[in-house]
């Protein structure tokens, strides 16, 4: 089964990348595999300044997933320029990277992607449109339609690289947000961001997390992100390509994004419990299109649109 596809101009030569937050820079996972066999790698999240991140704890485990608030912790914008990007661009040859940003104003991820344009090491870029707006009170860019305009526009004036946007769940309705993201020149969308939540430790009635409030990822993720690439795919048509994220812990898992119209997915908390979960999930894509008789990835995609 030939699981390469073309998109955003570059050969991908699979369809699975780790997602950002849960493989560091990818050099804290090539230590335990060749990173260069997977489709790409999105990287932790870059602020301007560098973030030590929320207070203790900021995992938390559950039956059904995870909850983290890590608070965005990232050696910040001149770091990934002096040693991050350097160690991406000798070390890939054939693995696709994008550079996640987030930004506290609008004007922030304006000025995270002109700064990092000009350097080598990545394909392009990726926006956490979760982060809170300090110009507006704490909003959610991915929530308002403006502010999610507004972001994406600044990004698109400061970059010719591929750009997409990761678009968070908790909306009434994503293909909306989507439509949004793509008129104001995103390339491609990420879906889904984890969802808001919120467990107690029921000894000290106190929230588990240090920082109270989290956000939800895990298997309990999965129906949630397949649908959001369903209803994207029927809104946007064939033209955008759609990365699923969200539950994917086997091939069977990712076979589910492939149904609804993703063209690639990342995997992301299955890595902490097993660091080479993507190689996992790459394996059994490969053997589940040998034993159907597939050519290749392309006639998953967008199979079950319509179902």
């Amino acid at each position: 089964m030939n699981l390469e596809q073309r998109l955003f101009g570059a050969l991908f030569h699979n369809p699975v990348l780790l997602a950002s937050g849960t493989c560091g820079y990818g050099k804290e996972l090539d230590t335990t595999f060749d990173i260069d066999m997977l489709g790409g790698i999105v990287t932790k999240a870059v602020t301007v300044l560098p973030r030590e991140g929320n207070p203790a704890l900021r995992v938390a485990d559950f039956d059904a997933g995870m909850l983290n608030s890590v608070g965005l912790a990232n050696v910040g914008l001149d770091e990934v320029i002096r040693s991050k990007l350097p160690w991406l661009a000798n070390r890939l040859t054939r693995a696709r990277v994008f550079v996640n940003v987030a930004g506290m104003t609008v004007a922030e991820f304006g000025d995270i992607v002109s700064a990092l344009e000009p350097h080598p090491g990545y394909l392009g870029f990726e926006l956490n449109v979760s982060c809170p707006n300090t110009e507006a009170g704490g909003a959610i860019f991915a929530t308002q339609p403006d502010m999610l305009a507004a972001a994406v526009r600044a990004a698109r004036a400061a970059t010719t690289k591929p750009l997409l946007v990761k678009l968070a769940p908790n909306v009434p309705d994503i293909a909306a947000m989507a439509e949004i993201a793509v008129a104001e020149g995103a390339d491609g969308l990420t879906l889904v961001n984890t969802m808001p939540g919120l467990l107690y430790d029921p000894e000290t009635k106190r929230p588990l997390l240090g920082a109270g409030n989290g956000g939800m990822s895990g298997p309990a993720l999965l129906p949630i992100g397949v649908h959001a690439v369903r209803m994207t795919r029927r809104r946007l048509g064939p033209g955008v390509p759609l990365l699923g994220v969200g539950g994917i812990r086997t091939a069977r898992d990712a076979i589910q994004y492939f149904l609804a119209g993703a063209s690639l997915v990342q995997i992301g908390t299955a890595s902490f419990a097993d660091p080479r979960a993507a190689l996992r999930v790459l394996s059994g894509l490969a053997g589940h299109g040998r034993a159907h008789g597939l050519a290749g990835i392309t006639e998953l995609v967008g199979a079950g649109v319509e179902a």
